[in-house]
């Protein structure tokens, strides 16, 4: 918990320290309350607590009896204060979410990632998806805190720069951040799309068994999001979480970094469809199946696993033995023992991984920390890198910086 100032100067990081304070607890607390978590004095947080009242950030949630003497009013975050759009680019579909303050998904939508994947089109689809779910959620349109970006990377965070993403063919260099902005109006950020997924689940959690996790995304590509300490770790370019080439069966196919077995390649969908075409599982039309396919196909294998088919099992099996491979390299560099699931095709396999994988982990010999490692499903779903993205608007307008404390006016 940050705590706060009662210098004048720092009115704005004392109220983003306020209203943190009341996001943590749901069910709201007393001015009183308040002053004892931050460190605030009593008039201190009485003038920040108007301030947010009248900007319709909090509201006033009835009288609580807290014991010895009179009733107190309890603050709590006000759902309609502000909201949040999260965008999340993936090779294969494009999602959209709206989040309130309370990070709480009002409307969803999704499109197919344009096959040409030209930058100039999907900036304009995106801008009119945009408008589309503003609209149809029938909201003031001045509350849009902004747009976050969740993107394959590298990208260039500080520049708001998608550099050259190996499955977004001509995304070489985009200025995707500012190029939305002038299309929206509206404030937008550019995040890496695994950070934006453990941004995501770092916000939506409580209790300290998230205060250190690894997040496994599983999509069109793979990546891992690391918190430690409940900060998540970008690293100096902000590109970090990029274990695609984690080799995990050294005998395995030529990848294109010249090495044989990546993560990325072993456990890819397009890798397991065409495995399935291979061993007579399922039919793809044509010699080289588009994102659509992969992910028809991707389904049909996840289908056949489900009711018992021997070979798809065998499939899932190698995909587990692979995950599980690079996830005992990651947790014992860095003493993890806790990972969490997500992305767009995680959910259609996560019952029959979640059966393999945390098994193959803890009976590695290679494994070295000292408590076993948990899995479990991102709590959000398949739509986590944008919920996270939008999160991340969030976190920036209204989370305390210590930063901003040396920033004179």
């Amino acid at each position: 918990m940050r705590r706060g100032s009662n210098l004048h100067a720092l009115g704005g990081f004392n109220q983003t320290v306020v209203l943190d304070t009341i996001r943590r607890t749901p069910a709201g607390l007393s001015r009183v309350e308040i002053a004892e978590q931050t460190g605030l004095s009593a008039q201190t947080v009485s003038n920040v607590s108007r301030r947010l009242l009248d900007a319709g950030v909090i509201r006033e949630a009835g009288i609580r009896n807290l014991g010895v003497g009179k009733p107190r009013t309890i603050l709590q975050l006000d759902p309609s204060g502000y909201y949040a759009i999260g965008v999340h680019i993936d090779p294969a579909v494009i999602t959209y979410v709206l989040l309130n303050i309370e990070g709480h998904v009002l409307a969803h939508t999704t499109t197919r990632t344009p096959s040409a994947a030209d930058p100039g089109v999907v900036i304009t689809e995106m801008q009119d998806s945009v408008e589309a779910i503003i609209a149809a959620a029938g909201i003031d349109r001045q509350r849009v805190l902004g747009v976050g970006i969740a993107s394959p990377g590298p990208i260039d965070m500080n520049r708001g720069v998608v550099l050259d993403p190996p499955l977004l063919s001509n995304w070489h260099g985009v200025a995707l951040r500012d190029e939305l902005e002038r299309a929206t109006g509206l404030f937008v950020l550019l995040e890496k799309d695994v950070t934006a997924a453990a941004v995501g689940e770092l916000w939506k959690s409580t209790g300290a068994d998230h205060d250190d996790f690894l997040f496994f995304y599983y999509g069109t590509g793979v990546g891992v999001g690391l918190v430690l300490g409940r900060e998540v770790v970008r690293g100096p370019t902000q590109n970090a979480g990029d274990a695609g080439h984690i080799v995990v069966d050294p005998t395995g196919p030529l990848c294109r970094c010249g090495r044989r077995g990546c993560l990325g390649d072993a456990i890819s969908p397009v890798t397991i469809v065409n495995s399935a075409v291979e061993r007579g599982l399922i039919e793809m039309p044509g010699e080289t199946p588009d994102t659509s396919a992969i992910d028809a196909g991707f389904s049909q294998v996840a289908a056949l696993a489900h009711v018992g088919n021997p070979a798809a099992i065998e499939l899932l099996d190698e995909v587990a033995r692979y995950m599980a491979e690079a996830i005992v390299t990651i947790v014992n560099l860095l003493d993890l023992n806790r990972v969490v699931f997500g992305g767009p095709y995680w959910e259609r396999v996560a019952d029959l991984l979640l059966d393999r994988v945390p098994a193959v982990i803890n009976r590695s010999t290679a494994l070295v920390t000292l408590r076993p490692v948990t899995v479990t499903s991102s709590t959000i779903g398949a739509d986590v890198a944008a919920v996270g993205a939008a999160c991340l608007v969030l976190d920036a307008t209204l989370s305390p910086r210590s930063a901003t404390l040396f920033i004179s006016s």
